[in-house]
């Protein structure tokens, strides 16, 4: 077994301070706690961190290839109006840019950043299914399969969902740049669904989800259908409530909000991953809580694309549930996401206590909200035996964590702390990132930027 001593480790209720870790060859807890192994009388070599362990955040929402126009639409025109519908354009030509070698060095790029950042697995809603021209590649899920081997390259574990994206809105056939992102019919997605199934299975770090890129992107008869049709054991995912004018249109073609059709219309429940629902009414946020569904908050692009604030204090008394995600890509650092959630509610309601205590709570939900959403996993513990060893750990060196006591260690290192008090990351039992540095990175980046360098969009 190989075994570490980190100065702390974060259980969902304490810390074990310090923590020996045991794992074995697949990266499976075998020794948990505050003892050494030595008082069991083996003497095994322990690498001793100078480091706080957190379990591996998961990012509930990611779509890869947007990485390579983060930061690329932020110029604008004195006078000029822009919002998400004039960004989405934007996102157009960048996928229609895009082939199978610049996805797949993209983000490998991208999954190593997230490492770095904390992130230790990653659900992948994929809809750039098929060529420039719109055509399906001769392997169906070509561009599913360059985003496992992406994960694969870095170390990150993935749930990739490949998504059905079916109409341009509501009632409204394809626009001509979504040519990449179409399934045809159902019958073709569900053809996707099970093509992308028969590579994921013989990846040991490659799981599956399913769903719809949004309401206004497939019929409604479809959407029902598809869930229904689907398979009854994987997590369900698709956009939802995002824009006010998704809203309006909603009400004009199917006489109802968004996320009031769906709980109309499905038997929402823990199954479901709903992304964004930024634009809620009180009715929508108390059912929606007690459906047991997961809201997935994706906070530096709703505030990027300028979508609106959820009513994340509201939906939290009600009991909800929520996971974070990444999104566009325009913010991968976990902790800066967290904190804006927190944040923007202060500011709302003038108060500090969005929560009891905040940083318990927060990394709670969305670790918890966070498995759900990647495979439907429900585990006890953010560390057990006989689990993998997926952690981030905190430089236990750094002031602002050092210097407090050990109940205020989770808040300082929630509400202080940036990329560069990570002092790396642990995915099954082994460092894929050390002192900042990912696996591979001189590669990873080289050829991220000659893919880069490939695309005119």
């Amino acid at each position: 077994m190989r075994h570490y001593k980190f100065s702390g480790l974060r259980l969902a209720e304490r810390w074990i301070a310090p923590a020996y870790v045991g794992v074995d060859e697949q990266g499976l807890i075998q020794y948990l706690s505050s003892d050494s192994p030595d008082a069991t009388g083996a003497k095994p070599d322990i690498e001793v961190v100078d480091g706080y362990a957190l379990p591996g955040f998961r990012n509930a929402h990611s779509h890869a290839f947007q990485y390579a126009m983060a930061g690329k639409a932020e110029r604008h025109a004195p006078g000029a109006s822009d919002d998400f519908w004039t960004w989405r354009e934007a996102m157009y030509g960048c996928a229609l840019a895009m082939r199978p070698d610049a996805m797949e060095a993209i983000a490998t790029m991208l999954y190593a950043e997230m490492l770095r950042n904390g992130y230790t697995h990653v659900v992948e809603f994929h809809y750039l299914h098929h060529d420039e021209r719109g055509r399906h590649y001769a392997h169906l899920a070509e561009m599913g399969e360059r985003l496992v081997a992406a994960a694969a390259a870095t170390g990150i574990k993935i749930t990739l969902v490949p998504v059905w994206y079916q109409l341009g809105d509501f009632g409204t056939p394809p626009f001509p740049r979504q040519r990449r992102f179409i399934c045809e019919s159902r019958d073709h997605y569900f053809k996707l669904l099970d093509a992308t199934r028969n590579f994921v299975k013989h990846n040991a770090n490659a799981r599956l989800g399913f769903g719809v890129h949004s309401l206004r992107a497939v019929e409604a008869a479809e959407v029902i259908a598809t869930f229904n049709e689907g398979p009854k054991d994987l997590p369900f995912h698709l956009h939802v409530s995002e824009q006010l004018k998704e809203v309006e249109t909603s009400l004009m073609f199917q006489h109802a909000r968004p996320v009031e059709w769906l709980l109309e219309h499905l038997p929402v429940d823990s199954r479901f991953h709903l992304v964004h629902c930024t634009h809620l009414t009180d009715m929508e946020v108390n059912k929606l809580a007690r459906s047991g569904a997961h809201v997935v908050l994706c906070p530096g692009t709703e505030g990027n694309l300028g979508d609106g604030i959820f009513r994340l204090s509201d939906f939290a008394r009600a009991g909800g549930k929520w996971s974070i995600g990444t999104d566009s890509q325009i913010s991968l650092n976990p902790l800066e996401d967290l904190r804006w959630l927190d944040y923007v509610q202060r500011l709302i309601t003038h108060r500090r206590n969005t929560f009891d205590d905040g940083a318990q709570n927060l990394i709670h939900t969305v670790w918890h909200s966070g498995n759900r959403a990647l495979a439907n996993v429900v585990q006890s513990d953010y560390f057990n035996i006989g689990q993998p060893l997926d952690a981030v750990v905190y430089d236990a060196s750094a002031p602002l964590i050092s210097a407090g006591h050990a109940n205020q260690r989770l808040s300082s290192i929630l509400y202080t702390s940036d990329s560069s008090a990570v002092l790396g990351t642990i995915v099954n039992g082994k460092w894929v990132v050390e002192n900042g540095k990912a696996l591979n990175t001189d590669k990873i980046r080289y050829d991220y930027e000659k893919a880069m360098r490939s695309m005119v969009w």
